[in-house]
């Protein structure tokens, strides 16, 4: 589980930048724009292979029990992270969607995390979870304060509302059906083995 912690501070150490704009301007000042860029993209990234190294070791050392969700709750996961796969895409697709939501990429996030606390009562993914629910609602109240301008008005038509929606659902099916059970090592739908 040190391993599962470690890549937590590193990813969101380097996610808390983005908060601290003092000290993100300091640093862009001293090393330019694209070095800070790479930079931050490198560690965000070494945060998050060992996260998931981390995760991974926690599940084959066993699950250590906090709480033993009920299973509707693990059904009422399956349309939350349909949600959230469907708002990801609305990040980068202005539409309707995007204005609804204002910052997509954080609430599809949030919403990623509560679903799988929602299903999962162990300590290692309560741990998981509970720190990308409290980034990603600690970086919205961030953004609600530094006064960012609103989200441009949507397009006129619905077309990216329905590519947002189609681009999700087929992201999220994949997912379920395939790469969850693939990568992750949990079968997600019943009959799943």
């Amino acid at each position: 589980m040190t391993l599962l912690i470690v890549g937590l501070i590193v990813f969101f150490s380097v996610h808390a930048l983005t908060m601290a704009r003092t000290w993100r301007a300091g640093i862009i000042a001293k090393i330019g724009e694209g070095p800070y860029k790479g930079l931050y993209s490198l560690v965000s990234l070494a945060g998050l292979v060992l996260i998931i190294i981390g995760y991974g070791q926690y599940r084959q050392a066993g699950y250590i029990p906090v709480w033993d969700p009920p299973v509707w709750t693990r059904h009422l996961a399956l349309p939350l992270v349909w949600i959230a796969f469907v708002l990801f895409p609305a990040a980068y697709l202005p539409g309707r969607i995007k204005a609804a939501v204002k910052h997509p990429m954080m609430a599809g996030v949030k919403i990623w995390a509560f679903a799988h606390l929602l299903a999962n009562g162990d300590l290692g993914s309560i741990l998981l979870f509970g720190s990308f629910l409290v980034w990603a609602v600690t970086a919205r109240i961030s953004v609600k304060y530094r006064g960012e301008p609103a989200p441009v008005a949507p397009p006129a038509g619905i077309r990216n509302d329905v590519l947002v929606v189609l681009i999700g659902t087929a992201a999220y099916a994949i997912f379920v059906i395939w790469l969850h059970p693939l990568l992750i090592g949990v079968p997600v739908l019943p009959g799943q083995s």
